[in-house]
Formats: structure tokens, sequence, C-alpha cells
């Protein structure tokens, strides 16, 4: 059995081996066609093909045949370069002999005379020879001891040559000769001296550049308060240093990269650094001792922790006014420092491009520059002035915008009050005086600084006084004003007082209404001065900028829930207790009308004529003390309330056909009226009253349908179906089987 089912097993295997072979096959057969044309192309294709074997061969033999000429030329020409280079290295020793003998000749004739530039470059050229070179041609020539004489003679000469040179150039610093300074600064590089001559014409340029800084900063010491120049003293003497130094390296430049070689602008500001930096703390050293910064620093700190104990009142303040005057001296100062910082860097980078053409070494080469600068005094006496500069600033804006608050005074004609321009034009001094620093880290700082004296100082004051209410009751706004104006100026504006109060809540509101486009003005100005004052910011220093401003973004949501917050106040008690009574008259009026009471009603007073009469003189009382943006969130509070309370009162009356067409005019009319009070469409208030009185203005309950189930037109109900019935149950025409019937 089990033999049989191996071969059972076997004989599977065979039929699907040849059910495979027979569909190879077939597709073998299928594609015959295919085959024989293709074979058909090639038969044709190959005699072209034996042809191009054939040619081809025959290039391959001409190539080689070249080849094997071009390794014979080449050989020939490796031969030539070899002799060429010999014969010049022969012209070479030979011309480095000749000079040899001249250059002993003439080297010590030279110095006998005094001729120092003539020796230096006799000298020049034989530290020009290749050393290695001249010695081996003294082995191969006859007379050896003429070329090794003439070696020691000149090397005699070179050491000779570099001991009077640094002497007369030493004598001529302290004779303070110019002419014979300049003259041997020239030789130094002739006797392979640049590291010393850089460095003794450095000294030199240092000493001249101290004792002028020196000169300058005792005049700015004695000068008189009365001077016009007192208040800036320092900030001018350290742009003299500046100047100073600006004017050596443009003057020297040129004669430094014509005698030493383009490349040594890094040595020679290197050394002068040292100077600059040990003037820059000088001038900081009197200028903090002059200006008094630590005291003032102190006394700043101390207000600050001090300002909500008792002993506060104790403190002698800092005047705003005082610091405005050293804030600017300190903003030149930087900016002194800045502009210096940057020529340094445009001047030494343009001479690294020119001289180092490796992008490598370039790049190490502007790293050693940073580093240089960055471990400078001077830029750290750079950052000690921003920091300085920040808290000072910080004080200024805080203290400066409480006394505009403190002072703040009303006009008749203005709906807003003086400490709106006043705060806002000294934040706007604040930080266009630090874009002039032209630091960014300075820029945003300040404006971080702004930020929060608007949100928690500005916007804490028009929020307080918020707080107060604005009392209901007759309302004579225009005597109001004067009343506060006086009040405020004299400091006695009372809770009490209902008319100060009043009046004293709406100059708030329009203040922070104001204060918003205040600072969307200043947003945009500061971005549009940061951009000009510094054209090439990065991606992350715009990102840094941007960020900063978004600051300002937050105050402006701040102002607007203070806003909101006024407004509110004004709907519970002044809009909303008046609105109503005015509005629950529709209740004790009758909305089933016979034709002759109708006539009657429209030819009398009406319910919607008297409730506009009030709106109108509610309204008329806030338009003109209102900014327009206040006005209109006013309108719309009371547009609110109005169709809340109105839809309220007319579902608990009860109606007949007449009675609703008086409603749907009453609700058009009242539409109407408040569309022209203001300067946006009320239409979407009005849309579920205005749906109310549709309904109830239907001749029959069927006629829904045709406002229901119509949607080619723009009406969007805003009513449910089941308000829709509740709605039409109000009309005592309607039955209520009908109504139930309504497929919604």
């Amino acid at each position: 059995m089990g033999n049989i089912k191996e071969m059972e097993i076997e004989l599977e295997k065979l039929k699907l081996q040849e059910e495979m072979v027979f569909k190879e096959m077939k597709n073998f057969v299928t594609q015959k066609t295919y085959v024989d044309a293709k074979i058909k192309v090639l038969s044709k294709i190959l005699p072209t093909l034996k042809t191009l074997k054939v040619e081809t061969r025959g290039l391959v033999d001409t190539i080689h045949s070249i080849a094997e000429s071009a390794e014979s030329i080449s050989n020939k020409v490796r031969t030539l370069d070899c002799a060429r280079n010999r014969v010049e290295e022969c012209q070479q020793r030979v011309g480095d002999l000749i000079d040899l003998g001249l250059c002993s000749e003439g080297v010590q004739t030279a110095i006998l005379n005094e001729d120092y530039e003539k020796g230096a470059a006799h000298v020049h050229r034989f530290l020009s020879m290749d050393q290695s070179l001249l010695r081996k041609t003294a082995t191969d020539v006859e007379n050896i001891s003429s070329v090794l004489k003439a070696v020691g003679t000149l090397q005699d000469a070179a050491s000779q040559l570099r001991t009077i040179v640094q002497l007369k150039f030493d004598e001529a610093v302290r004779m303070e000769d110019l002419a014979s300074v300049e003259r041997f600064f020239k030789i130094f590089p002739l006797l392979d001296m640049h590291d010393e001559g850089i460095r003794k014409f450095c000294n030199y340029l240092s000493e001249k550049l101290k004792d002028t800084a020196e000169k300058n900063l005792h005049a700015a010491l004695n000068t008189s308060a009365s001077d016009k120049r007192h208040n800036v003293k320092f900030a001018d003497t350290l742009t003299l240093l500046f100047e100073g130094l600006a004017r050596i390296i443009d003057i020297h430049q040129p004669l430094v990269e014509t005698y030493y070689g383009p490349g040594r602008l890094m040595s020679v500001v290197s050394y002068l650094q040292k100077e600059c930096d040990t003037q820059v703390k000088l001038i900081m050293m009197e200028f903090n001792k002059h200006r008094q910064t630590n005291k003032k620093i102190n006394q700043i700190s101390e207000i600050s922790k001090l300002s909500s104990t008792s002993s506060f009142s104790k403190i002698e303040k800092v005047d705003p006014k005082d610091l405005d005057i050293l804030i600017q001296e300190i903003t030149i100062m930087h900016v002194r420092m800045e502009l210096y910082i940057k020529f340094i860097k445009r001047k030494v980078i343009s001479d690294i491009e020119i001289s180092v053409p490796a992008i490598d070494e370039r790049n190490n080469s502007i790293k050693q520059l940073d580093q240089l600068i960055n471990a400078s005094d001077l830029s750290r006496s750079k950052h000690d002035l921003l920091s300085l500069y920040l808290k000072l600033e910080q004080y200024f804006m805080e203290e400066s915008v409480s006394k505009a608050v403190g002072m703040d005074s009303t006009e008749t004609s203005q709906q807003t009050s003086s400490m709106v321009d006043d705060t806002f034009f000294i934040i706007r001094k604040c930080i266009r005086r630090t874009i002039t620093s032209g630091s960014l880290d300075g820029i945003c700082a300040v404006i971080n600084i702004a930020c929060g004296v608007l949100e928690n100082d500005f916007c804490g004051v028009l929020r307080g006084r918020l707080r107060q209410g604005y009392p209901s009751g007759y309302l004579d706004l225009t005597q109001a004003y004067n009343v506060l104006q006086t009040s405020i100026q004299h400091g006695r504006l009372q809770p009490s007082d209902t008319e100060q109060i009043r009046t004293a809540f709406i100059v708030a509101l329009n203040n922070a209404d104001s204060s918003t486009e205040y600072v969307e003005t200043l947003c945009d100005s500061v971005l549009t001065d940061v951009q000009k004052a510094i054209p090439n910011l990065n991606t992350n220093e715009q990102g840094k900028l941007e960020s900063c401003l978004s600051g300002l973004s937050a105050v402006t949501t701040n102002l607007k829930e203070v806003i909101e917050y006024g407004m509110q106040q004004l709907r519970v008690s002044v809009i909303k207790p008046r609105i109503s009574p005015w509005v629950d008259s529709f209740l004790n009026m009758n909305h089933q009308f016979t034709e002759d009471e109708l006539s009657e009603y429209e030819a009398g007073e009406s319910f919607v004529q008297t409730l506009i009469m009030n709106l109108d003189s509610l309204l008329s009382s806030f338009k003109n003390s209102l900014t327009d943006s206040n006005y209109d969130g006013l309108i719309k509070i009371l547009i609110t309330e109005v169709t809340a309370r109105l839809e309220k009162v007319v579902l608990k009356s009860t109606f007949n056909r007449l009675g609703g067409l008086v409603l749907d005019k009453e609700v058009r009319s009242l539409a109407g009226y408040l569309t022209s009070a203001t300067t946006w469409s009320v239409r979407d208030k009005f849309t579920r009253l205005s749906q109310i009185a549709t309904i109830l203005n239907l001749e029959r309950v069927t006629e829904i349908n045709d406002y229901w189930g119509n949607h080619d037109g723009a009406l969007t109900w805003r009513l449910t179906p089941t308000e829709v019935r509740t709605i039409m149950n109000l009309r005592i025409d309607f039955k209520l089987e009908d109504i139930q019937r309504l497929k919604l």
C-alpha cells in the first residue's frame, strides 16, 4: 500500500510537470511569429555588422600606433623638461653666486654710508636665496673660501643691520620723528623681521593714541556744566577715541600692505585693541564716577524692593528727566562702540578675503577675529552699557507713564484724556531710542518692557476706573466732562460724585479703544524702523523680533478685554434697566385689532414710535461722548437686549391677523432705525424676531409651507419646528389641530 501511495504522489508530480511543459511549449509556439520577425531583421543587419567589425579592427590598430607615437614623444618631452630644470637650476646658482658677491661687496659700504635701505636690500636678496642650494654651490665651485666668506659677511651684516634698525627706530620714537619712524618701519620686512616691525610700530601708534585719548578725557573732565556738550561729554570722548583708531587704521593700512604684504591687518588690530581696551576702561570708569550710575542703579533697586512697603515714601526717587539725559548719552556711547566694532570687522574681513584664498583658513581667521573682539574689554563694556541702559530705560518708562497717569486731564472737546497721548509718546520715544543703538537684543528687551508697562500699569489703571461702574440716572455728559477735568487736576475725584464717575468711566472706555489703534500703529512703525536701522536681519533675528512684536498684539487683546468689561458694565447699569420697561410696555397693549382699532392705533403714538424715541434719546446721550468703535459696540449690546427682550414679550402675547401685521411693520421700523444709527448691518440680529413677525403675519396656517420649504431664497430659518408651532399658537385665529398637522 505504501508503494502505491508513493507512486500516486510521483504520478501527480509528473502530471504537474507535464502541464508546465505544455504551457511553456504553448508560449513558445505563440512567440514563433515574433521570433521569426526578429531573426529576419538580424539577418539583414548581419552584413553591416561584419563591415563594422573590420572597420573597428582598423581603428584599434590606428589608435595603438598613435599611442606608441605619443609615448615616444612624451619620453622626449620628459627628457627635455628635466634638462630645462637643470639649466634653470644652473642659472639660479650662477645668478645667486653673482648676486652673493655683489651683495657682499655692497652691504658694508651701505652700512658705512648709513644707507640702511640699500644695505637691507642686499641682505634681503641674500635671505631670499635658497640656503641649501647655496651651500651645495659652495661645495661645487673651486674657490670655496670666497663663497663662504661672502655668506659670512652677509650674515654678519644682517645681524648688524637688525640691531641698528631697532635702535634707530626706538630713537625716532623718542624724538617723535614720524618720517624716521616710517623709514625704519619699512626696513624691518627686508631683514625678515615682519612681526618685530609690526609690534614696534603698533606700540608707537598705541603711545600716540594713548596721549591723545588722555588729553581728550582730561578736557572732558574739565568741561563746565554750562557747556552745550556737557551732557554727552563722555560719549564725545569715546567717539574721539574710536575716530582716532579708525583714522590710524585707514592711514597706515596701505603702508603695511605695501611693505609687509596683505593679511597683516589682523596683527595691527590685535596690538591696537589692547590700548583701545585700556582707554575704554578709563573712560567708562570716569563716566560711572561722574554720572553716579551705581548710585542711581542702587536707588532704583531699592525703590523696586520697597515700593509696596510703608518706607517707600522715605526713599529719594530718581527724577526721570535726569535719567532721560543720561540714557541718551548711554545710547550714543553704545552706538559708537557698535559702529567701531562693525568697522573693524569689515576692514579685517576684507583683508582676510584678499590674502587668504583657502576657505577653511579664511573661516578660521574670521573666527579668530570674532574671538578677539568678544574677549576684549570693549565688548564687555558694550554689554555692561546695554545692561545699564535697560535698567534705566525700564525705570524711566515706568515712572514716566506713572506721571502721565497721575497728571491725567480731560478737555471738554476731547473724548479721551491726556494719559493716552502721553503714555504712547513715552513708549514710542523709548523704543525709537533703543532702535538707534543698533542692538537687536536691546530693542527686543525694551519692547518687552513696554508690553509689561502697557499690560500691567496702563491697562490696570483703565480697568480700575471701569470697576467703579457707571451709575444710572440722568445723563449730562457735557457738564460732567468739565467737572471731571477740574476734579482730576486737583485730585478731588470722589466715588460719590455721580457725574464724575460717569465721565471717568466713559473716558476710560474711550482711552482703551484709542489705545488699541495706538498699539497697532506702534507695532507697524517699530517693525519698519528696525528694518531700516538693521537692514540685514537673518531668519533667527527676524523671528526674534516678530516674537517680541507679538507681545504688542497681546496688549491689544488685553485692551479689548478692558473694553468688553466696560461694555458689560454699561449693559448692566444703563442698557438693561431701561430696555426692560420700554419693551415690556408691549404687554400692556392689545394685539387683536379690528379695522377701526388699527386705524386709531396707527393715528396715535404707537409702541414702536415710543420705543424708538426712547432708544434715540439714550443713544444720543452717548453718541458724542463715545468713540465711533465704542458707540458701535454700545449699539450692538442695545440691539441684542432689545431683540431678546422683545422676543420674550411677543411670546407672552396673543395676536390676530391685523396684530401680526402691526408687529411685522413695527419690527421693520425698529430694524430700519437701528440700521441708520450704526455703520454695520443689523439684519442678522433681527433675524429671529423678523421670522417671528413673518409667522404671526400669515393669512393661513398652511402658508408657512411656502416659506419653510423654500430653499431657493436667502432665508435661513433660525427657529426650530417646535418654536414655529409655539409662535403660531399665539394667533387666536389659527386652529391647534391645523398647526399640529404641519410637516416642518
